[in-house]
């Protein structure tokens, strides 16, 4: 069916965007352009898919990561950078 090939197309398309977008965000310049020239399975290897255990306290979520790669110092930065920008209304 055409109608099913076109969704996979567009969330195929969203999907390479946020891996773009992520690496232009990325504090780092020359680790940022290795994301964005980064195949997509290596992206979600290295940096989606990471192995974490949640704990509900009474409070908070606490997300411990329980794996190791090169790439978490990268993760970490880029996550504070996201959370200090100043998205535009």
């Amino acid at each position: 069916d055409l109608l099913s090939n076109w969704a996979y197309m567009v969330m195929a398309a969203l999907a390479w965007n946020v891996k773009a977008w992520y690496g232009l965000l990325m504090p780092g310049r020359e680790r940022g352009l290795e994301v964005v020239r980064m195949e997509f399975r290596r992206f979600l290897s290295a940096l989606v898919m990471l192995p974490c255990q949640i704990v509900r306290t009474a409070r908070k979520v606490i997300y411990r990561i329980l794996g190791f790669n090169g790439w978490l110092k990268d993760f970490f930065a880029t996550w504070e950078r996201l959370r200090t920008v100043v998205w535009v209304e």
